[in-house]
């Protein structure tokens, strides 16, 4: 790979020796000293167009981890808030040397632009487009899944594994959700089975297409035992019409809850609850599911920097291995 655009871009082996390699990354950061000579040297350049905290942070701590230099850009305060656009930006950065750039835009397929336009000769990292793509969010997500439903816990026990046969509901804003779009592709290409649940109206038009099952009713999804479940935030920043009637409405027909994942670990003893933050609680979860004993949510952010370590270093020193 020279660049990570597209979770729908991973083969099986692609995605399973990232997993492997992030999951060498996680048993470094162990370790009292957790810095990594790896690449030392070279130039990783955060380019945010949108507010981000978690995976700006994690992009920050992860390149930082292997010894990199780190440039971070943020649009408000730049010249982009004078008119520049995205190609003098991208010119800009790689005229200092810039070797990997790490990309969110509120606009679907600007990272695909960056790459694709030649306005970098670095690797490109997509670190959330509009309502299109968050694929190293749903790499650090199956990262997440693979080592409890596989590996029970243990980092190293899932080593070459894949998802095959286990069975992920997500449920939540699908339509402004870029998570949901790259988690039905990864979890497909590693042979898990993706029910989205939500109201018609946050479904996208041709989710029919999609390599997942669609249903409206959550407690119905859950009473087929899934290994899994993922709670997806609703984007209220996204909405410019009402999605659905109320809060309350919502929280009853489609919020996590205390009894909702009683009644799934009964039935999926080893079920896991994810949330890709941040969290709407009382709205999407309560805080009762949000700090359960199955909820991954904290980890996830810790599983994070393992995973951006590990695709920033396939991506910049793979080759030299």
């Amino acid at each position: 790979m020279k660049h990570l655009l597209s979770a729908a871009d991973l083969t099986r082996e692609q995605a399973v020796r990232l997993l492997d390699v992030a999951e060498q990354m996680a048993a470094t950061q162990q370790r009292e000293i957790k810095k990594l000579p790896a690449l030392r040297g070279r130039t990783v350049v955060n380019l945010f167009f949108e507010d981000s905290t978690r995976t700006r942070l994690s992009f920050e701590t992860a390149a930082k981890r292997l010894s990199a230099d780190v440039i971070t850009f943020s649009a408000k305060g730049s010249s982009v808030s004078k008119g520049e656009s995205l190609k003098d930006t991208a010119l800009t950065l790689q005229a200092m040397g810039a070797d990997a750039v790490v990309i969110r835009h509120a606009s679907s397929g600007a990272p695909h632009r960056l790459a694709e336009k030649g306005w970098t000769s670095g690797a490109v990292l997509n670190a959330g487009d509009g309502t299109h793509e968050h694929p190293t969010q749903a790499l650090l997500d199956t990262f997440t899944l693979r080592k409890h439903l596989v590996g029970g816990g243990q980092l190293g026990a899932a080593a070459g594994a894949d998802l095959a046969g286990r069975r992920v509901v997500v449920v939540g804003d699908v339509l402004h959700s870029r998570v949901a779009r790259s988690n039905v592709h990864l979890l497909h290409t590693l042979g898990a089975r993706v029910t989205l649940v939500a109201p018609p109206t946050l479904l996208p038009l041709g989710v029919e297409t999609w390599p997942c099952e669609v249903s409206y009713d959550l407690d119905a999804a859950l009473g087929e035992a899934p290994d899994a479940l993922m709670a997806l935030r609703v984007q209220l920043e996204r909405m410019n019409a009402a999605y659905f009637p109320s809060a309350r409405e919502y929280s009853r027909r489609y919020g996590v809850t205390a009894e909702r994942m009683a009644a799934l670990t009964a039935l999926t003893p080893h079920a896991q609850l994810l949330h890709p933050g941040p969290m709407n609680r009382g709205l999407e979860i309560t805080a009762e599911a949000a700090d359960g004993p199955r909820s991954r949510v904290v980890e996830q952010v810790t599983n994070g920097v393992a995973v951006r370590m590990a695709a920033l270093y396939l991506l910049l020193a793979g080759e030299e291995e």
